[in-house]
């Protein structure tokens, strides 16, 4: 089997790799400093490269990337450290739009005009997505939305939320503009710098309209979709840690010689290097899975996350051992990649949860 990249795919991801070059530690503090965490005029640069439109069908007005195209981004803006939350707002809500048919919303998205966040977690839910702190209620030909939602990922900058509620019994989407009249947001800083929002409605009214055609199970779909392109991004800041840490342990002297001359050193230096390319085996067995079987994607997406998520997290926890203190500081790039990393690896679901979803998909195919 061939698994070399096309011309293409090799084009696209030098552009990314590109994109994300002058991102070091100052970059990202200054990033960091703007309004709600982010640069907007960085993402509408992020926006005219095609980087969301990646996301979407040619039908929808994108450039249908498929799972190989799109992981290979999430790898390139994973190795360069990026700051962009390309992946929870603009894949995940662009999939979304698509999916509703909110056509023209996603040609703002898509051109980087708007900023649109998802509102799906709440507290005592984990990371279920069945929605029941968050109710919608109708109103005459409209509905009206109370309750919460937590971990809103881009929530402090979102012009528009994707907000999922319990209504009369099942998962609906809802489309609000955040500007509503009685929706209230908290923001707060994420272990990554990025920032997020606590969510409140106090019955906010909405049209008919607001409600979105895509279900809970379209819903699940998508996010299996994202649990893969965590995996990659995940994937991509493993090898940058590695990277670092291998240029770091040749040039740092102890007792006269380099760190990377010690034996024990060089033996975890190779256990990360065979768990990076373990976990890059694992990303593209997933990505090249029957993604038209939904149970098999399912299961592909879910065992890619419990895997690179863990491997991932090996790379950084002996990334910032080898280096000492300042490996957890913003000083280096080491800390932003691991803190990057604990987040994805939770993002949709942690390892346990995913395992335990890739063994239930085997029992019912059995």
């Amino acid at each position: 089997m061939n698994f070399d990249l096309s011309e293409e795919q090799d084009m696209f991801r030098a552009a990314v790799e590109r994109f994300v070059q002058p991102v070091d530690t100052e970059f990202r503090r200054r990033l960091r400093a703007h309004a709600n965490g982010y640069d907007r005029a960085r993402w509408s640069e992020l926006a005219e490269l095609g980087l969301l439109a990646l996301a979407v069908d040619d039908a929808a007005g994108g450039m249908g990337g498929g799972p190989i195209d799109l992981a290979l981004v999430a790898e390139a803006l994973g190795r360069g450290n990026a700051p962009d939350p390309w992946l929870e707002n603009g894949v995940l809500p662009a999939r979304i739009l698509a999916a509703s048919g909110q056509q023209a919303l996603l040609d703002q998205v898509l051109s980087g005009q708007s900023i649109v966040a998802c509102a799906l977690a709440e507290r005592s839910q984990r990371y279920s997505l069945i929605a029941k702190g968050m109710t919608a209620r109708t109103q005459g030909d409209g509905f009206v939305l109370s309750g919460e939602k937590t971990f809103v990922l881009g929530g402090a900058m979102a012009d528009w939320l994707v907000i999922s509620a319990d209504c009369g019994g099942e998962t609906a989407l809802f489309l609000v503009p955040g500007d509503a009249a009685g929706l209230e947001r908290r923001p707060y800083r994420l272990a990554d710098g990025s920032m997020a929002c606590e969510l409140r409605c106090l019955n906010v009214s909405l049209g008919s309209e607001a409600r979105l055609s895509l279900g809970l199970a379209g819903l699940l779909a998508i996010v299996d979709d994202v649990r893969l392109l965590a995996s990659a991004e995940m994937l991509g800041l493993a090898q940058r840690l590695f990277d670092d840490t291998l240029d770091y342990v040749k040039q740092r002297e102890q007792f006269g010689v380099a760190l990377g001359t010690f034996q024990a050193l060089q033996h975890r230096l190779v256990e990360c290097y065979s768990a990076l390319e373990q976990a890059r085996s694992m990303l593209y067995r997933a990505a090249l899975a029957d993604h038209t079987d939904p149970v098999a994607w399912h299961r592909s997406c879910a065992g890619a996350k419990a895997f690179i998520g863990e491997q991932a997290d090996q790379v950084a926890r002996e990334a910032v051992q080898m280096h000492g203190g300042m490996g957890v500081t913003d000083e280096l790039a080491i800390g932003h990649a691991m803190k990057r990393v604990l987040l994805l690896s939770r993002l949709f679901g942690d390892a346990d949860s995913a395992l335990a979803e890739y063994a239930a998909k085997f029992s019912e195919a059995a």
